[in-house]
C-alpha cells in the first residue's frame, strides 16, 4: 500500500519570502538606514570582535581591477566577522572567458552568503544582482564607488559628531566617487559642492548637489574638501597629459583648504598623487583625516556586511 502524501499547496498566502537586498549605488539605503549604519560601524570600530554576523559562512570577492585598500578592508572584515572570503581575480573566472554574469550569479548562489565585485562596467553588477538569490556588493565600478562613500561620511560624523548641515566641497575629476559622493551625501544631509570642468562633469546632478566649474566657490564655507587622481586605472593613458592640464586649477592645496569653515579637513580616497591632485603638505598634514578615512573602509564595510550578509 502506498502511503498517501498531502498535496502542498502551490502557494501560502502567510509566507512573504527573504527579499534579497543589494547594495550597488547606495540609493537602496534609506536615510535611517544609513544613520543606523554609521551608527554600528563606530561600534564596530571601537571593539572589532563586536560580531560574528558571518560565522560559518563564505563571502566570494571578485577582483577585476586592481585593490589595496578595497581588498584588504573586505578581507578582513569578512574575518572579523567570522566568515570565510573566497577571493577571486578576474582572470581565475570563467567570466574572463565568456561566461554570462548571469551564469556566475547562479552558481555562486548555490555557494556563498554574499557576493562582492570590482570591476569595470557598472552593467556586470547590475546583471549580477539581477540574477543572484544573495546580496551583490558593489566595491567599485566606472560610475560608483558607494563602500568609499560609507567610509567617507563614517569619517565626518566621527571628525563633527553629525552630518546633518554639513558642507562638503568635491573638486577634481567628476568621476564614480564624485557621483557616489552626490547621491550618498544627500540622503545623509550632506551638502555636496562639486567644482569639475565642464569636459569632465558628471551627467547627472542630484537634486541638493551643487556643480560648479570653480573650485573656490565649492571650498567656500566647507567643512571637508576632497579630492581624487586626476588620472584613474580606466581613463585613456593617452589623455592624461590633457587631463592634467585641464585639472591643474583644481589642485587641493593649502591656499584652498583655507577658504573652508575653520576646522576642516581634507579627504582623498587614495591612491593619491602628491603635487597632482592635492599638495603633499595637505596629505600629510595635521588637518589631513585621509588615513582615517582609509581605515574606516574596514569598519563601514562590516557594518554594510552585517545588515545585508548576516543572518
Amino acid at each position: 500500500m502506498v502511503a498517501s502524501v498531502e498535496e502542498v499547496p502551490s502557494e501560502r498566502p502567510d509566507y512573504d519570502p527573504p527579499v534579497t537586498r543589494h547594495f550597488l549605488t547606495g540609493e537602496e539605503l534609506t536615510s535611517d538606514e544609513l544613520a543606523t549604519l554609521l551608527d554600528r560601524a563606530l561600534e564596530l570600530k571601537a571593539d572589532r570582535a563586536a560580531s560574528t554576523a558571518l560565522a560559518g559562512r563564505s563571502v566570494a570577492l571578485v577582483f577585476e581591477r586592481p585593490s589595496t585598500r578595497t581588498r584588504v578592508s573586505f578581507e578582513v572584515g569578512v574575518h572579523e566577522l567570522g566568515g570565510h572570503a573566497v577571493v577571486l581575480r578576474g582572470d581565475e573566472l570563467q567570466l574572463s572567458r565568456g561566461e554570462s554574469a548571469r551564469d556566475t550569479a547562479l552558481v555562486l548562489s548555490r555557494f556563498v552568503a554574499g557576493i562582492a565585485v570590482r570591476t569595470g562596467p557598472h552593467e556586470v553588477v547590475q546583471e549580477l544582482a539581477e540574477h543572484a538569490s544573495v546580496p551583490v556588493i558593489n566595491m567599485l565600478t566606472r560610475e560608483h564607488h558607494p563602500c568609499q562613500v560609507l567610509a567617507d561620511l563614517l569619517t565626518l560624523r566621527e571628525r563633527f559628531g553629525q552630518l546633518d548641515g554639513l558642507r562638503l566641497a568635491y573638486v577634481g575629476d567628476g568621476n564614480n566617487v564624485t557621483r557616489s559622493l552626490m547621491v550618498m551625501g544627500a540622503n545623509a544631509g550632506v551638502e555636496v559642492a562639486v567644482a569639475t570642468p565642464a569636459e569632465l562633469a558628471p551627467r547627472e546632478v542630484p537634486t541638493g548637489a551643487l556643480l560648479t566649474e570653480d573650485p573656490a566657490e565649492a571650498a567656500e564655507g566647507a567643512n571637508a574638501l576632497y579630492t581624487d587622481v586626476w588620472v584613474s586605472m580606466d581613463d585613456d593613458p593617452a589623455s592624461a597629459e590633457s587631463r592634467r592640464e585641464l585639472l591643474e586649477p583644481y589642485r587641493l592645496d593649502e591656499r584652498l583648504l583655507g577658504r573652508g569653515a575653520a576646522g576642516a579637513v581634507a579627504l582623498h580616497c587614495l591612491p593619491a598623487h602628491p603635487g597632482d591632485e592635492i599638495a603633499p603638505g595637505v596629505l600629510y598634514g595635521p588637518r589631513s583625516a585621509v588615513w582615517d578615512q582609509a581605515e574606516n573602509r574596514l569598519h563601514a564595510q562590516k557594518a554594510l556586511m552585517e545588515l545585508l550578509l548576516g543572518e
